[in-house]
């Protein structure tokens, strides 16, 4: 007798994989999201579809132009603004924090995960190096030990990997994240913290032409 999924497990599921469509670009700004299609792409009733549209809608990556019509939110120059301000607040601190604390074998975890970067860059892998470039950021909150910096930066969690598939000067983000590695491997806080805002500020240059253009101007983060 098969075993049955529980309807949240399935919800997670479907959530997980439209998620990571809409970063990895397989769903575009403006493509549809249709719950019967969904639900028989995924074998699953409308329920759980329904409820992971709305948890994608409170994430920020779809939202509802009509009733019936629910389609990926086209990333705005102000939401990019936005996030990236965030970014600078939390994970400027957080370098910090790391640098104080990291242990040897958390300063290996990163070499590592550069590692990965590299290879997947020298690939020319887009979805790899946005899962091991967040990776990287996610374990440098971590070092930084501080149980709410990463409860506040969760909910954002997946549209900052939104905006960092946009960005594809993958030789640049690989060199400022050796970097920022060596800024915190040096224990100095104020050189990770350093480190940290320029990267933030270069990565935010680096989207904003990629997504609008070289020659859009827009207030620096």
């Amino acid at each position: 007798m098969a075993k049955i999924e529980p309807l949240g497990a399935v919800r997670e599921r479907v959530l997980a994989t439209l998620r990571q469509d809409i970063i990895a670009g397989r769903l575009g700004p403006g493509d549809r999201l249709v719950e019967r299609e969904l639900a028989e792409r995924f074998g699953v009733s409308r329920v759980p579809v329904r409820e992971a549209i709305r948890a994608l809608v409170a994430e920020g990556f779809v939202l509802f132009e009509t009733p019936r019509r629910t389609v990926v939110r086209r990333i705005t120059p102000t939401d990019v603004k936005e996030l990236f301000e965030l970014r600078e607040a939390l994970e400027v601190y957080a370098a910090g924090l790391a640098a104080s604390r990291a242990t040897p074998q958390a300063l290996a975890e990163l070499r590592e995960l550069l590692e990965s970067t590299a290879r997947a860059t020298a690939a020319g892998d887009a979805e790899t190096i946005t899962d091991v470039n967040t990776r990287f950021h996610d374990r440098i909150l971590a070092l930084a030990g501080n149980n709410l910096l990463i409860s506040v930066m969760e909910p954002v969690d997946g549209r900052l990997r939104w905006l960092t598939r946009q960005n594809e000067e993958w030789h640049q983000l690989l060199t400022e994240h050796r970097e920022l590695y060596e800024a915190i491997a040096s224990g100095d806080p104020e050189r990770a913290r350093a480190h940290a805002l320029a990267h933030v500020r270069a990565n935010y240059r680096s989207t904003v032409r990629h997504l609008f253009g070289p020659h859009f101007e827009h207030p620096s983060a």
